[in-house]
């Protein structure tokens, strides 16, 4: 069924039936009304404005909203001044700990430095110990050596920390020599009053008892080495000696029957080439 458009014939005519209906009743509430006067009633006329409610209950309306949205604000603005206030009091608490946390890695830097300087310390009288044990070690060891008893292979002397052959051949210097380093030693050489002496009183008395030892100036007149390269040093030359009398580049020690002549003055210088009996000397075997 088709439903009237506004504001057409049929429309108007509806509205206007509906009046009327409303003005018939109203007259006849009045008429039964007992002791009742004529009172006007004034009726609106089709197309006037409606009533006013409508417009307050909206008005109403409106300001609740307002209300519930200025108690909403009021809300988060409380709700966001207690988060800052919270985030404020974080801040601070995160800042005295970062101070604090700093303070440590200082103290914990400084500590650092003053194990590291310890550490150096420690290694450098590490160092020290370690050289002064070395030392130690090799005194200890020398000491063992010298505790031990020493031995000689058979027919040689010991003396010192030496051992000494006086043979009863004849050989030249060099052979002399050559025939030491075969038995491990070289010919005689002899530093010491005590080592000189200890050689001459091996030796026999005699007409002329000569016997090589280490030393001679072949390589230069008058500059006497021993046979280990190292240069002599004063020595127990007799009076007069050396004079390279003929070509004397060795020496040779001798002992006569003439006890007048000391053991500390009895060196004499030869040709090398001279053969003589000769002293062997050694280190110690053990």
């Amino acid at each position: 069924m088709a439903t009237p458009e506004m504001g057409s014939a049929e429309c108007d005519g509806m509205y206007s039936k509906l009046i009327n209906k409303d003005e018939d009743t109203l007259y006849e509430e009045a008429d039964q009304k007992p002791g009742s006067s004529d009172v006007q009633i004034s009726v609106p006329s089709a197309g006037a404005a409606p009533g006013s409610r409508p417009y307050k209950l909206a008005a109403g309306c409106l300001g609740l909203i307002c209300v519930v949205f200025l108690i909403s604000i009021a809300v988060l603005c409380t709700h966001y001044k207690n988060l800052l206030f919270g985030v404020g009091e974080e801040h601070s608490a995160l800042s005295h700990n970062y101070s604090s946390a700093q303070s440590t890695v200082e103290r914990l830097s400084f500590n650092v430095s003053a194990l590291t300087a310890a550490i150096g310390k420690l290694q450098r009288e590490k160092g020290d110990v370690e050289k002064d044990k070395e030392r130690l070690q090799s005194r200890v060891k020398e000491l063992e050596e010298q505790a031990k008893p020493k031995t000689c292979p058979p027919e040689w002397l010991p003396f010192n920390t030496s051992c000494y052959f006086v043979s009863s051949r004849s050989k030249s210097w060099k052979d002399s020599n050559d025939y030491c380093a075969e038995k491990g030693g070289h010919l005689a050489i002899i530093h010491t009053p005590e080592e000189q002496t200890f050689l001459w009183n091996l030796l026999v008395r005699g007409h002329w008892n000569a016997y090589w030892f280490g030393i001679s100036d072949e390589k230069a007149e008058g500059d006497w080495f021993w046979v280990d390269g190292t240069k002599l040093v004063g020595g127990f030359w007799m009076d007069g000696e050396p004079n390279n009398h003929i070509d004397e580049d060795c020496g040779y020690m001798v002992k006569t029957r003439n006890p007048s002549i000391p053991a500390l003055k009895s060196w004499y210088d030869a040709p090398c080439s001279m053969y003589w009996p000769w002293i062997c000397e050694a280190p110690n075997s053990y």
